[in-house]
């Protein structure tokens, strides 16, 4: 009997990214063309870690489904997870932190995105040899993961290696003095 393959579970902190993209990136409610292309962050999951990637999306839907975009998470291979819960609860996060706890029991890599320092511990507690990787902004990271990458947690930016937008962000960034070109700046 054939094993099925290892895989990767890659889970959406949804709200996170897009708070960031919003308020400390573009310092607006981003438009539909400037939020991150989905299927991309899938396709990079895959083609990094060569195996199978299943994609779960996070999202609060206190007494409303945003039907629209679930609609397009489906067609692009996410599975949704829409949460609702109390006054007050981060039910998106509760949800990622007893997911990340229950995927301890389970021989899979994970890539968490999101920037938040909610999970830390339980991204840290997964670093048992597996593969396990953030994917976010890099400069508004949560500085105790950078302390985990000693420990095997692999960095990831979701615009610059998932490639995950379809223009430049207005971002300020340190840039490598090989990799800089003047022509971007004028």
């Amino acid at each position: 009997m054939d094993e099925a393959p290892r895989s990767t579970y890659v889970l959406v902190d949804g709200e996170n990214i897009d708070a960031t993209l919003g308020n400390s990136i573009l310092g607006r409610r981003p438009r539909p063309d400037e939020r991150p292309r989905w299927e991309r962050l899938l396709q990079f999951a895959r083609e990094r870690w060569g195996q199978p990637a299943t994609g779960l999306f996070f999202l609060a839907a206190n007494n409303e489904l945003p039907m629209a975009f679930v609609q397009a998470l489906l067609a692009i291979g996410y599975r949704p997870v829409a949460l609702s819960g109390g006054a007050g609860e981060k039910v998106v996060d509760i949800a990622i932190q007893r997911t990340l706890a229950e995927l301890r029991t389970r021989d899979a890599d994970v890539l968490l995105v999101s920037n938040d320092g909610d999970f830390v511990d339980h991204v840290g507690d997964l670093l048992d040899g597996r593969r396990v990787g953030v994917v976010g902004f890099v400069e508004f990271r949560n500085q105790a993961f950078v302390e985990l990458a000693d420990q095997g947690l692999e960095s990831f930016d979701l615009e610059y290696d998932v490639h995950a937008f379809n223009d430049q962000l207005p971002r300020v960034r340190i840039i490598s003095i090989d990799e800089f070109d003047p022509a971007q700046f004028l």
